[in-house]
């Protein structure tokens, strides 16, 4: 009963099975015969150009057209091929398809026909011409490797990063190379019976000298396997020659009964060899073992990380190493659990003759018993309880089995079969990882299935999407365009961010869209993407302007709710007075400046000025910044809107930072105008007296030859009386309505700073002290005078006369006021002020406490 499902298996040194994946659909007019054929791997789009080294007729253009096919041979894209010769091409990591020329420039285009970037490999590859070109997996991405009409050779390790090395030259390099392959990070060169390994950071090649037993003249073809570990050889004499990559291990050598150079040889994993002569194929196990399959017409190999794919005009196949777990579950007499636990199910299930035939002859695996043990549950046997007793002591490896086992089928039904074995022999044991496995596997397997259909055409392998993983699964999808499957899938597996990321990109492919008009394309995308988290209308608004759709993205960017993503967009949009209103609307400061530079970079003087009129925040940061950097611009702000008031603080403003005094008193004159066309008379007052001041200043620089111009009437007054002026100090004083208690402090200061003792003493005996006498002790005080101090303490106010006495020194005074003042608080404070190496002063002080009647 497992006839059926093991018919497609065939045995090499283990099983491997060969299986249809698609009906294929082509629409092209010459066949795949004269064609050269590039598959992406993880089931990528296939590439179809004309081999124009085939004298074949011409349909249509005479120029190359590459087209783009789907896994079931839909058009996807076609490109009409217009630059130089082209070498090589194939596909990048991301989907996208390098075009080698001969000149080494690399055409990138993606999946669609759309034009991306070019590279290239250097001037010395543009001058010597490529003639040889391969893309190889590497650690860091998809790698290109070329030789060039000299046998020069040439790699980068990633095509998205193209860093272009050399590696070792052939010795006697002017002659011809037979085959070559990359392997790690260098070349496996045959020239004749010679093979060179030239690697990258040596300095010469080194001969490889391989085992082959069997006589050859050349070596014909060389290929080596994805992990670089294992290396393949075909001979002039038909020998498949299969071992390590450093030729020190033979696998084995096989007679393939061909002379002739295959088209195609190739890895399948890394244990098995594809090749393809004519009309036949031929798989080769690294043992010896070989299976043939002829084909009624041409047919052309994908090689994949872990199976390859074979693409003919009816059908899409793919060859791969048998799972060692499906292998353990189906092979004939397998004793496997896993085996045990399917018949089991299937028992239990009564499972049809559509399903039966998928189980292997005679098994006697612990599964294969649960199987059975759940057909005879379901038919009420008393079997059923037998076939669980076989599989029970290893039913938890005979439910993994069974799940892991799903997980590598392509057959739907298949699928359900070992997962309702699965899910039977969880009922009879309590594991949590299992059940976490079992979901995992079944949610995978519903993306797996939706991906495979022939709507969509990916047929990825369990082991391809694990190592692609989901986020890059998505990605593909996006750019496949096929936005509602990919938005479900996310939605499905729960990936973080992933709705956000397909909704963006939906919108921005349906911004690109011109049959759209841009009110209904604005509004579809905002109803879709309303209360998406992460969504960035900038980005989706930047695309429609791209593709001179400047109306759509402004109204796309109405839905944006960053203004500081917002702004700058509409700015390069030349949207200046929306970007000012929505800068404003945000409060940002820092954005209103950005804003209001662009405009004032942008238009004129005059429209500048009347746009940042109608937005009060943004006038007022303008001021703001002309007073601090650009006084003229602020004052024409001014003159334009007939603010007198600050007309005439700029001019003020000059005054102050100026020191020619022709300048000084024409800006004050200038401000004094300002301030009567405002009818502001204190304004005018002042800056007349500032103006008089100043030209009296000139007259007194001039005179005294100090400088004078730019004081206040305080340092003017001031500096006078330091020279002896105090008949013209006091003239500016009485001009000028100079306070007298400033006046006075200014004459107190002079004097004590002129040690003028005398005279200060004459001066406090004027008239009444305005300002008292306690600033006459402080100036005394200053210069340590505590003998002139003592002439103006008695006349302190009596409120602070105490605290004066002891500030000089003189405590014993001190004691003695506050005894006459009756002020037992003051006396404590003079003996708390006393110093303590004065006894006599604090005896005393301490008597006259005493003395001072106590207040009942």
């Amino acid at each position: 009963m497992s006839a059926l499902l093991t018919a497609d298996w065939f045995q090499l040194d283990s099983y491997y099975r060969k299986f249809d994946l698609y009906t294929m659909n082509w629409s092209m007019d010459e066949g795949l015969e004269n064609m050269i054929v590039s598959g992406a791997q993880y089931g990528g789009p296939i590439a179809v150009v004309r081999d124009r080294k085939q004298f074949v007729r011409i349909m249509g253009t005479a120029k190359p057209v590459i087209t783009v096919y789907n896994g079931v041979g839909t058009i996807i894209s076609k490109i009409l091929w217009n630059s130089g010769e082209l070498v090589h091409m194939g596909w990048s990591d991301g989907e996208q398809l390098l075009c080698v020329q001969e000149s080494g420039d690399v055409l990138v285009y993606d999946m669609f026909g759309a034009y991306q970037r070019t590279f290239n490999m250097g001037q010395e590859v543009r001058d010597t011409k490529v003639c040889k070109a391969q893309l190889f997996p590497s650690p860091h991405g998809i790698g290109l490797a070329v030789i060039t009409t000299t046998n020069r050779m040439f790699l980068l390790s990633n095509v998205s990063e193209p860093k272009v090395r050399s590696v070792p030259d052939l010795p006697r390099a002017n002659e011809a190379i037979s085959c070559w392959c990359v392997i790690s990070s260098g070349f496996l060169v045959c020239r004749d019976k010679e093979i060179y390994k030239c690697q990258l950071g040596e300095s010469r090649a080194v001969l490889m000298p391989p085992d082959i037993k069997s006589p050859y003249t050349q070596i014909l073809s060389i290929v080596s396997s994805q992990n670089g570990m294992h290396v393949a050889l075909f001979t002039d004499s038909g020998m498949l020659w299969i071992g390590s990559s450093d030729f020190k291990t033979a696998y084995s050598e096989i007679d393939t009964g061909f002379i002739k150079q295959p088209k195609e040889l190739m890895w399948c994993g890394s244990q098995a060899v594809v090749g393809h002569w004519d009309d036949t194929m031929c798989i080769f196990g690294y043992k010896g073992q070989s299976v043939q399959y002829p084909y009624d017409g041409p047919f052309h190999l994908i090689q994949d990380i872990d199976c390859v794919r074979v693409v003919s005009e009816m059908t899409h196949e793919l060859i791969q190493k048998v799972p060692f777990v499906v292998e353990k579950i189906f092979r004939i007499n397998s004793t496997a659990p896993g085996s045990y636990l399917l018949e089991a199910s299937r028992q239990f299930q009564k499972v049809p003759f559509v399903a039966e035939k998928i189980f292997r002859i005679n098994s006697t695996a612990p599964g294969s018993y649960l199987l059975e043990a759940s057909r005879q549950f379901q038919n009420h046997s008393h079997r059923a309880d037998e076939y669980i007793r076989l599989v029970k002591p290893d039913l938890s490896i005979a439910v993994q089995d069974c799940i892991e086992a799903a997980a590598f089928e392509f057959n739907p039904d298949v699928q359900k079969m070992l997962i309702r074995a699965a899910q039977f022999g969880k009922c009879f044991i309590m594991d949590p990882e299992l059940t976490d496995l079992y979901v995992k596997t079944c949610r995978w397997l519903r993306v797996l299935n939706a991906v495979r259909d022939p709507k969509v055409a990916i047929p990825l392998t369990s082991v391809q999407m694990t190592n692609l993983g989901e986020r890059v699964l998505l990605d593909r999808l996006i750019w496949r365009r096929l936005h509602c499957l990919a938005g479900h899938i996310a939605s499905y597996l729960q990936l973080k961010d992933g709705r956000t990321r397909v909704l963006s990109h939906w919108a921005c492919y349906k911004v690109t869209q011109p049959h759209l008009d841009n009110e209904s394309a604005a509004r579809e995308i905002g109803e879709k993407l309303r209360n998406v988290p992460g969504i960035s209308y900038t980005t989706i608004a930047m695309k429609a302007a791209e593709k001179g759709r400047k109306a759509l993205a402004i109204k796309i960017l109405e839905y944006e709710t960053h203004s500081k993503l917002q702004v700058p967009l509409l700015l390069s949009l030349g949207e200046g007075p929306t970007a000012l209103l929505k800068a404003t609307a945000s409060g940002d400061t820092d954005l209103i400046y950005i804003v209001l530079f662009h405009l004032k970079e942008k238009m004129g003087k005059r429209d500048f000025e009347l746009t940042i009129r109608s937005f009060s925040l943004a006038h007022a940061l303008y001021i703001k910044f002309c007073a601090r950097n650009n006084r003229e611009a602020l004052r024409q702000v001014y003159v334009q809107e007939d603010d007198f008031p600050g007309q005439a603080a700029t001019h003020i403003r000059d005054a102050i930072e100026q020191t020619n005094p022709g300048s000084i008193e024409a800006s004050l004159i200038s401000a004094r105008e300002c301030y009567k066309k405002g009818k502001n008379d204190l304004g005018v007052s002042i800056c007349e007296d500032a103006r008089k001041l100043c030209k009296q200043q000139s007259s007194l620089q001039e005179t005294y030859g100090s400088s004078f111009v730019g004081l206040s009437l305080q340092d003017t007054v001031r500096k006078l009386l330091d020279q002896g002026e105090v008949k013209l100090a006091d003239k500016l004083r009485s001009e000028y309505r100079m306070p007298d208690r400033r006046y006075w402090w200014l004459r107190i200061m002079t004097l004590a700073d002129a040690d003028d003792w005398a005279e200060l003493d004459k001066f406090s005996k004027s008239k009444k002290s305005p300002v008292g006498y306690e600033p006459f002790v402080d100036a005394c005080l200053k210069y340590c005078k505590q003998d002139e101090a003592l002439k103006y303490l008695p006349r302190c106010s009596d409120d602070i006369k105490v605290k004066y006495y002891v500030k000089a020194g003189f405590y014993e005074e001190a004691a003695e006021v506050a005894f006459e003042q009756k002020d037992e608080s003051a006396l404590l404070f003079v003996l708390n002020k006393c110093p303590l190496n004065e006894p006599m002063k604090r005896a005393k002080i301490t008597s006259l406490l005493e003395k001072l009647p106590t207040k009942k």
